[in-house]
């Protein structure tokens, strides 16, 4: 290296700044280059003046030195020995003496540098071995780049003050063994009695289980009362039975089958897919509410869902503190860098709506997926690093090392109760196994499980290490051991004796008090939901009004005149009021309201305007907030995700039941992005963990000719999943029926999700609106009769759902065809049968009764209605749709017109022109083509 040339750059120019800065005032630099600068000034005389070609060299390589140093800070993980089964891959260039332009005859050297590391004036051989423990031990940390100085030098003070070597008392470390013990000797145990079975073992990794019983503890002492976890399903038997307080009789009764009651209404789900809750007492004597969140084998699809579980707590229960609630997401190497959620998840960090105070990631790095080498999981350097996206610092430790494993996650929650931050731990590790007992990893990676198979486990790493420096005696580890392995015995004894495990799961606890599990008879109830006009009219005013001195866009100012004469003049709403009517009720009964999506503020079609933005500047309005009460509208525009932000409501939700939590979709199409939330939580939850939710989904819906990703929210897909009573799905068609079901979704006694295909167009039809009566005296109505046929000549009954009725309306009324009726099914789930069957009794002459629907034949609600009424005597339906498809909708604008022509055409068997019938026709046979193909 040319030292004269590299002093010459920009490293040059920087402390020639520096060095100028100190000269007219020595208190404007930090301690570290005072004391440099003291030294080169005595080294220099006088007459020093700058930083130039001329400089000594021992002034140069001063430099040289601060440049290891930053050197070490920057990239010293990759030289850090985190792997404890295998050699790390080799970078270029390295840490060598002469990658900085220093040798071994300057190892004995004094350099002033070393004041930079809190050292003062050192040999470099001392500063270069104090970089080596800092950086390059079994502790590796990634945070140069986190850009705010404050946080960096918040590190580099207490990294480099204890050289990131833990410093634990005998008690502490005899404390580590005995919870170290207990995850390797709880895994070996089941894997002996349970020979087989599948439990996803921490073996390899057990150093977890110590280091999240510490940081437990030392949470505690920084103001943490509750912490909320979620984790895959890979050591999660050991984090409920020796952190969870998971009783080990209960885990034995679920390897045994006994916790099956065939008398339960609840489905379950495999024991390394539960959740629990526990409250664990610290060291001085504070209670710690923990709480592991059940997950399915989507394996981070639970990161969401504990994002929001934790924030609706601090908005709830700890009023806004960040301080006392924390998350902890356990992630697998593969899958942190594998699944998106997982960067999904990590933009909500600092946002408004979704911001919780910082969680700590920890990741199991088994350096193997399934059976997927490292190599093949990632283009990245680490599997972390999706965590330098939003700027969060990573440590890479060595599962081996538990007291390192210990330390780095305590240092973690220091710094996310320090700057509400995230914070990531990579726990470089092994799996014993592969990815389940029953699995042989030699098929795959017979040299890595060879180095495995040859590997002691953690606990005897660690015992050897304490029996060296005398921490522990051979004797007290072999009773300590003698004496759990009894319990255990002891406890799959009284197990084996029982003959049944009633597992009492407590739904109905905390914020849940007062709700109870719906019976059939509950959900298709009537409840009281109208309120009583004063009150409305009150409420719709001071939704209306604009504040006078405050300057609004033009149009706003027209809207919301119009939405005045509503309420003043013709006391007739249209869909905007009549939500916003429902919210503003809500608030007004101490209820608060929760909702979030994209756009919703103003609302995709421009409908809503819950928010207003002032004309002259960027401050907001929200009418909501005029309303007096002691409840809080919070309303979010989300970042564009729908699996995050979707996962984050449904937690949101689930903490909350007493909030009306409400997730809408730009277009309802986009729902399909968070499939997996809808699938594993939203209609499944309550029958595998029995745990409720009264979670909302508003989906935009309806066949308006915008192409095949605007029209259709998949109300099949949804219809599907309906069973037991698990959710409620409705299309309604009135503003009056859509205020009903969102207040009826507070005032039942039970809770679950509902989901509402919203419209588009219908947002400003004339014909979309509801008087003020149905809001006053009405409720929810499952079913709405036809009020202009005449039943006594009706021969045809349609049956539809949504915007399509409009389009019959119209029909009907234009032709005066009082011999067809339109009865509309705004609850698709749970089904209105009854009513139903009342509607055929109303039309006794009826001979026949038809489904209507905008979507194709194999889509909308038609497939469950043909699977739910083919053997039914009562109705006899038949359908008339659009053909069968692939896909939901036609792109072109007048192929659509045309469908709808030809489906109102035959709703009503009505003769049409020639020209409509070549349109139709025309339109048959591509559809028939289209769908042979």
């Amino acid at each position: 290296m040319d030292r004269l040339n590299y002093i010459n750059s920009a490293n040059a120019a920087f402390i020639d700044s520096l060095y100028e800065e100190y000269k007219q005032n020595p208190a404007s630099v930090d301690f570290g280059w005072q004391k440099f600068f003291e030294g080169f000034d005595f080294g220099r005389g006088a007459e020093a003046t700058s930083v130039t070609a001329e400089t000594p060299e021992h002034f140069l390589k001063e430099i040289n030195v601060l440049n290891m140093i930053n050197g070490y800070r920057t990239r010293g993980h990759l030289f850090a020995t985190t792997n404890p089964v295998r050699e790390r891959r080799q970078y270029f260039p390295g840490k060598e003496l002469e990658t900085f332009g220093l040798s071994e005859a300057d190892m004995d050297t004094v350099f002033n540098a070393g004041v930079e590391i809190g050292l003062g004036p050192a040999k470099l051989r001392d500063i270069r071995q104090a970089l080596e423990d800092t950086y390059c031990r079994t502790i590796g940390a990634e945070y140069r780049y986190v850009r705010n100085p404050i946080k960096i030098k918040w590190f580099e003070e207490r990294m480099e003050r204890t050289r990131n070597t833990p410093s634990f008392t005998v008690d502490q470390k005899r404390l580590m063994f005995e919870k170290l013990s207990q995850a390797v000797i709880f895994e070996n145990f089941l894997g002996t009695k349970f020979l087989g079975q599948k439990r996803f073992s921490l073996e390899g990794a057990e150093a977890i289980i110590p280091a999240l019983d510490s940081v437990i503890q030392k949470g505690s002492s920084l103001g943490i009362q509750e912490y909320i976890i979620g984790m895959a399903h890979r050591g999660r038997l050991n984090v409920l039975a020796n952190i969870m307080k998971k009783t080990y009789k209960e885990i034995f009764f679920e390897f045994e089958g006994k916790n099956y009651d065939e008398d339960s209404p609840f489905s379950g789900d495999v024991k390394y897919h539960l959740g629990y809750s526990t409250d664990v007492k610290t060291d001085d004597g504070k209670n710690v509410h923990l709480s592991l969140c059940p997950n399915p084998s989507h394996l981070e699809a639970v990161d969401p869902v504990v994002e929001g579980l934790t924030r609706s707590k601090i908005d709830f229960k700890y009023n806004g503190d960040e301080e006392k609630i924390a998350p902890i997401l356990i992630h697998g190497d593969a899958s942190v860098a594998g699944q998106g959620i997982v960067y999904e998840v990590l933009q909500m960090e600092k946002l408004n709506g979704y911001s919780t105070g910082g969680t700590i990631h920890l990741v199991i790095n088994n350096q193997i997926g399934f059976t997927t080498n490292y190599l093949d999981a990632r283009s990245s350097t680490y599997c972390t690093d999706v965590a330098k996206t939003v700027l969060s610092p990573v440590f890479h430790v060595n599962g081996d090392d538990v007291e390192a494993v210990t330390y780095v996650i305590n240092l973690a929650m220091e710094y996310r109760q320090a700057f509400h931050s995230d914070v990531f731990i990579d726990i470089l590790c092994y799996r014993r196994y592969g990815h389940n007992e029953a699995d042989e990893p030699k098929f795959t990676q017979p040299v890595l499980y060879k180095a495995i198979d040859a590997h002691e486990n953690p606990r005897k790493v660690y015992l050897d290490k304490l029996l060296a420096e005398g921490s522990i005696t051979d004797e007290l580890a072999k009773e300590s051991e003698k004496k759990f392995r009894d319990l255990l015995q002891s406890q799959l004894d009284e197990s084996k004796a029982e003959e049944r495990f009633t597992n009492a799961i407590p739904m109905f606890e905390g914020a849940w008090q007062g709700l109870h599990i719906a019976t059939e008879k509950e959900t298709i109830a009537k409840t009281d939901t109208a309120v009583p006009k004063d009150e409305l009219l009150a409420i719709g005013k001071s939704l209306t009004e604009l504040p006078k001195d405050k300057e609004f866009f033009k149009k706003i100012e027209k809207l919301f005149q119009d939405r005045a004469a509503m309420v003043n003049q013709t006391q007739v709403f249209d869909w905007a009021m009549g939500e916003l009517l429902a919210y503003g009720t809500l608030l007004k009964d101490g209820h608060s309201v929760r909702l979030s999506g994209e756009d919703v503020k103003r609302g995709t079609f421009s409908h809503r305007h819950a928010v207003l933005t002032l004309a002259d500047s960027e401050q907001e309005y929200t009418p909501l907030d005029t309303i007096e009460t002691d409840a809080k509208f919070s309303i979010y525009n989300s970042l564009l995700s729908e699996y995050g932000v979707l996962g984050f409501e449904y937690g949101y939700a689930l903490a909350n039941p007493n909030a009306l939590t409400i997730w809408e979709a730009q277009f309802g199409d986009f729902f399909n992005g968070a499939q997996i939330i809808v699938d594993q939580y939203v209609a499944s939850a309550e029958t595998k963990w029995q745990r409720g939710n009264g979670l909302v989904m508003l989906l935009p819906h309806g066949y308006e000719g915008q192409g095949p990703e605007h029209s259709s929210a998949r109300i099949e897909r949804f219809m599907e999943l309906c069973a037991d009573n698990n959710i409620q799905v409705a299309n309604c068609t009135t503003p009056a029926n859509f205020f009903h079901i969102l207040r009826r979704q507070i005032y039942r006694d039970f809770r679950k999700p509902l989901i509402v295909f919203t419209p588009k167009s219908l947002l400003r039809s004339p014909k979309c609106v509801s008087p003020l009566i149905d809001f006053t005296e009405g409720k929810f109505q499952e079913v709405i009769d036809d009020n202009f046929a005449d039943a006594k000549k009706v021969k045809r009954v349609l049956f539809c759902s949504g915007k399509i009725y409009y389009d019959l309306l119209d029909k009907q009324q234009t032709d005066q065809r009082k011999d067809v009726a339109i009865v509309r099914i705004e609850q698709l789930y749970p089904t209105p049968v009854q009513q139903m069957a009342k509607i055929k009794s109303k039309y006794g002459k009826a001979t026949e009764f038809i489904w209507v629907q905008e979507e194709p034949e194999n889509m909308g609600a038609w497939p469950y209605m043909c699977r739910k009424f083919r053997k039914d005597d009562i109705l006899k339906l038949d359908v008339i749709s659009r053909l069968e498809g692939s896909s939901t909708a036609t792109g072109f604008a007048k192929q659509h017109a045309a469908q709808q022509l030809h489906i109102i055409a035959k709703a009503f068997e009505s003769p049409v022109g020639p020209v409509l019938k070549e349109k139709i026709n025309k339109t048959t046979q591509k559809m028939a083509t289209a769908s042979a193909d």
